[in-house]
């Protein structure tokens, strides 16, 4: 049984309120705060030439996340909203900050990010804290997001789910899905497997972890210009007297 007693109160979060239209942006935010020196670093050497824009996003922002696995260290800070500055000057974060990492060094790269707001239950986490059940939230919000791959009007975007390829293509790799246990964390597995939020896919490989994550979603709340909206809406995981409780614990507890 999860656990509802440290989450926001008074927060709505069911069905989709955010904007369904939301445009994203490039420009820095409270906690995309792409210009400092560190967020800038990170795209230091990345140097694609490609056939199309869009190819070439997409390999930066691959190559950016291989560096953001290398230079920050996974771990459960329960901080959602801490700039990324910081997270990187810490060298260690959660799933959340380490892709606001990656959204802020898209933004320093001129690709336009949005976020889309998935409540998800509890449960899911389970595998990670298997004698701690009974304090896991019962709802984890997630910023889960999302790349504009040119600057016209009608761009396409891209989860970052499909970063490594489309959904049907990570399905059909032959690999388990992701457990949520063990070294493994959702940030890397996003380069190997489908993480799937929209029960579009399933994994073959028989009696392995499946692709297809659609039934942890409790509600979809819908797409953001930014995540500091998302977060400004709908509050974090945590409230904030919970945050401040495990965070120096949590903040420094590897993901394992």
């Amino acid at each position: 049984m999860t656990s509802s007693l440290l989450t926001p109160r008074r927060r709505s979060r069911l069905g989709t309120t955010g904007g369904v239209t939301a445009t994203g942006s490039t420009a820095p935010t409270r906690i995309l705060d792409w210009r400092d020196p560190l967020v800038a670093s990170l795209l230091d050497g990345i140097e694609v030439t490609a056939d199309s824009e869009t190819v070439r996003r997409i390999e930066t922002l691959r190559r950016a996340h291989h560096r953001i696995t290398e230079a920050v260290r996974p771990v459960y800070s329960v901080q959602d909203e801490r700039p990324v500055s910081e997270v990187l000057r810490r060298g260690r974060g959660s799933c959340s900050q380490r892709l606001a990492v990656l959204e802020a060094v898209a933004r320093a790269a001129g690709v336009a990010t949005r976020v889309r707001g998935l409540l998800v239950d509890g449960t899911f986490w389970y595998p990670r804290f298997p004698r701690l059940r009974r304090i896991v939230p019962d709802r984890v919000l997630l910023a889960w997001p999302e790349f504009r791959l040119d600057d016209t009007p009608s761009a396409s975007w891209l989860a970052v789910s499909e970063l490594f390829g489309s959904l049907g293509e990570l399905s059909d790799g032959g690999e388990a899905g992701f457990t949520n246990s063990g070294s493994e964390t959702l940030f890397e597995a996003l380069s190997r497997t489908a993480i799937d939020w929209d029960g579009a896919t399933l994994c073959p490989t028989a009696g392995g972890a499946g692709c297809d994550l659609s039934a942890y979603v409790v509600a979809d709340l819908g797409r953001f210009d930014s995540r500091d909206e998302l977060f400004a809406r709908h509050g974090q995981t945590l409230c904030p007297v919970a945050r401040v409780l495990a965070e120096p614990v949590m903040g420094r507890h590897r993901a394992a």
